[in-house]
This record gives structure tokens, sequence and C-alpha cells, in this order.
């Protein structure tokens, strides 16, 4: 009787099949779940383009003529207040308030890991715990101070709460970016005669810009959708687009295309900026993984 041998190229096909098939069924999982993440989006776009009949039928009718009549009446067209203003504050306290982050972010990161400060583990879980407290719990005394300071309908206290809220997620994330920034390409600035702000902006922003950007797009996003400060400190001259949104469910009953309109305009500048920074995003998010 002869053994059957089994040669090294033969016992390596079996593991790279399996592999092969491990990948396929992660694939095949990636999609099945981007596909139920994408299937409510595309649900309300779709409802967007019906006329409040059809979108109210239930079951919901496929079939049904599209239109752009819940358009129209969100920009407007039918008489109801034209949503420019709540944009226009959305964008202002948005961008701004990111500005500010990053301005006061990237020094503090840079004290937290390439000129590391004495327990600077406990500055970041400092940091860290102030997201910890719920946001209503601070709603009350906030309302007070802008009351007796007459900032309230001021879109510049908004820009103030945005950029306290974003602050310590901003300083969490961009210590591990700003970690991986090689100390000798630093030392080699200083030796220059380049100055803190030098290396800040010419030596340690360039580098570490995937993470920056990953950071300016996560607080842009945080800001644009907050609602509650919104809701409560604002009222006709600061109001924001989310808020302006909830001004379509009335004593009359939900309009929904047009809330799903509202909601479809309103998601697409952040949708935009996730689009064109999306590569940005993913270097920075994975930048910090490896040590």
């Amino acid at each position: 009787m002869s053994a059957t041998t089994v040669g090294p190229a033969a016992a390596g096909r079996k593991p790279v099949r399996v592999r092969r098939k491990a990948g396929a069924g992660l694939g095949l999982v990636a999609w099945l779940a981007g596909i139920v993440f994408f299937l409510p989006i595309a649900w309300m776009a779709l409802t967007s383009f019906h006329s409040e009949e059809d979108a109210a039928t239930n079951p919901p009718s496929f079939a049904a003529s599209l239109t752009l009549d819940g358009y129209r009446e969100f920009f407007g067209a039918g008489g109801g207040a034209s949503p420019w203003p709540a944009l226009v504050n959305s964008a202002v306290a948005s961008i701004a308030s990111t500005l500010l982050v990053l301005v006061l972010a990237l020094p503090a990161a840079y004290a937290l890991s390439i000129r590391p400060v004495k327990r600077w583990t406990d500055v970041l879980f400092f940091f860290l715990s102030t997201k910890m407290l719920p946001v209503v719990a601070g709603l009350l005394p906030i309302y007070l101070f802008a009351k007796n300071t007459g900032l309230l309908d001021n879109i510049w206290l908004l820009v103030i709460l945005y950029t306290s809220m974003n602050l310590p997620i901003a300083v969490w994330m961009m210590q591990s970016f700003l970690a991986e920034v090689p100390v000798a390409i630093i030392e080699a600035a200083r030796v220059d005669g380049a100055r803190l702000p030098t290396i800040l902006t010419r030596v340690v922003a360039p580098i570490a810009l995937p993470g920056i950007a990953a950071t300016s797009l996560i607080c842009f996003i945080f800001s644009w959708n907050e609602l509650l400060f919104a809701r409560v400190l604002t009222g006709v001259v600061a109001e924001t687009a989310p808020v302006f949104l909830t001004g379509f469910i009335t004593s009359q009953g939900l309009f929904l295309a047009k809330v799903c309109a509202a909601s479809l305009v309103i998601s697409l500048p952040v949708l935009a900026a996730g689009f064109a920074a999306q590569d940005k995003l993913v270097q920075g998010l994975s930048l910090g993984a490896v040590k």
C-alpha cells in the first residue's frame, strides 16, 4: 500500500480558500448592513417626491406619481416661511464653532501628545468626563444666564455652546492623531528657530491633516444636528435648520411628504461634507489605531 502525501503547495491552498470564503462572507455581511442602513434614507427620498395623499397611504404605494410639491412648499412657494435664514444660521453656528474647536484643540492635543504634561491621561479622562453630563442637566442654568445677559435668540451663543460641547471630544481624538507625528521633525524645526505657532501650522498640521479633517467633520455634524439648545435658546432670529424642521409638525397633523423633503434638504450639507472628505475621514479614524 502506498501512503498519500500532501505537498506544501497542496497544504497551503486550503487556508487560502478558507480565507477567501471568510472574506466573501464578511463582504456579504457588509453589503447587507449597508443596504439596511440605506433603506430608510432611500424611503425618505422616495416619499419626498410623493403628494401628501400618496405619502399618507397605508400600505405605501411604490407606483404613486412623483411631484416636487413637497420641495416647493419647503422653500416657501405656498406662502410659508423661507428656510434660508435657518439654513444660514446652522451654517454659521456649525462652521464657526468647528473652526474655534480646531484652534483650541490643536495646541491642547499637542501638549498632551508631543509635549506631554504630567498625568496627561487624567487630563484626557477629565475632558471625556464632561461629555457624561446629560445635556438637559445644564439647560436651565444656561437659559438663565442667556436671559440675564441678553443672549437669548443670539447665534453667537450657540457658537460658544457648540464649541464647548465639541472641544473635549476633539482634544481626545486629536491627541491620538498627533501622537503619530515624528518628534524628530519637530525637533529639527525647533533647531531651525521655529516657534510654537509655526510648528503647529507648518509642521504638525500638514502631517496630521487626515486626523484634523476627521475631527472637524465630526464636530460639524454634531453642531449641525444639535436640536435641544437651539430649540430652547433661539426664537426667530437665530433659529437653526433642525428647529425649523420641527415646525412642520403642527396641530393640523404631520405633513409627511413635506417633512421628508425638508429632512433630505437639511441633511444634504452633512452628506456632501462627508462625501467630500471621506478619504480623509477614513485615514484620520485609522491614523491612531496602529502604534
